[in-house]
């Protein structure tokens, strides 16, 4: 692997009692994503939260439903995220650069060639770019509950845009069941999905087992599409624990694994 993206979702970065970002976690994030770094693999962090951060610091007890609410709370979110990142990033001898991304700059092709060459020319520079939807603007995003689904197709929108070989989702979710597994007992966990036929497909129907996040397995397939048509690994696990990372990464078994198989009459504008 020369090239990962690595995404995080809110319910990853923070504490399920009061919202507050869980500062060991991040911690240990940073030290896994540093570590890859230091052994020559280029990095992606895709994070989410910046909506999660914002509203506690403005005082939510809920997240807000109004679209400018959720705009004000990605303003503040989003700077205090980027802050901590800075931080630890930084203690870590690691250089991070931010890029907000909408989805009119993913369908306009001056703006997605100018983003690429952005993470292209960062990566060569041995930075690693940190990556959200842009929240505090992206109000279609916003009103449509939230289009990349808590950042899981802009993480294969991404991981498509920089030609990497892996992309790692980490969130409340540790893989692809026969069906929920927080209402059905007997579901069973696929640890290999190799092609997505309907009845895999059948099996995304949105759920999420977190008030922080808005991504549910439906939006994790449809990231699962764009990927592996990309021709682009794909491995959905949980974020319990981000040193699942570097297990990862040394090729054991966690988590649900999706086969990349590049086609030839891929269009990403399909899934979006």
């Amino acid at each position: 692997m020369k090239r990962v993206v690595i995404k995080v979702g809110s319910s990853s970065l923070t504490h399920p009692e009061s919202g507050r970002l869980d500062l060991i976690k991040l911690e240990i994030l940073v030290r896994e994503l540093s570590n890859l770094r230091n052994s020559g693999i280029d990095v992606v962090l895709v994070t989410s939260g910046a909506i999660m951060v914002g509203r506690t610091a403005l005082g939510f007890r809920e997240r807000p439903e109004e679209v400018k609410e959720k705009q004000a709370c990605a303003a503040v979110g989003q700077a205090r995220l980027m802050m901590m990142y800075q931080k630890l990033f930084g203690e870590y001898n690691q250089i991070c650069g931010q890029l907000l991304i909408t989805k009119d700059l993913i369908l306009n092709e001056t703006s997605w060639r100018n983003a690429r060459n952005t993470f292209d020319e960062l990566m060569s520079l041995g930075a690693i770019p940190v990556v959200n939807e842009n929240d505090s603007v992206a109000t279609a995003e916003i009103e449509y509950l939230d289009v990349f689904g808590d950042n899981d197709t802009l993480s294969a929108v991404v991981a498509n845009m920089v030609e990497a070989n892996l992309l790692i989702l980490l969130s409340d979710i540790d893989g692809l069941y026969t069906a929920d597994p927080h209402k059905d007992e007997n579901a069973e966990f696929i640890s290999l999905v190799e092609d997505l036929d309907e009845q895999i497909l059948a099996m995304g129907k949105s759920s999420t087992g977190s008030t922080a996040g808005t991504g549910g397995m439906a939006t994790k397939l449809n990231a699962a599409k764009i990927a592996m048509g990309s021709g682009i690994d794909m491995v959905i696990a949980s974020g319990e624990d981000f040193h699942t990372i570097h297990h990862i990464m040394n090729g054991e078994k966690v988590g649900t694994l999706f086969k990349g198989k590049k086609k030839e009459d891929f269009s990403l504008a399909d899934y979006l």
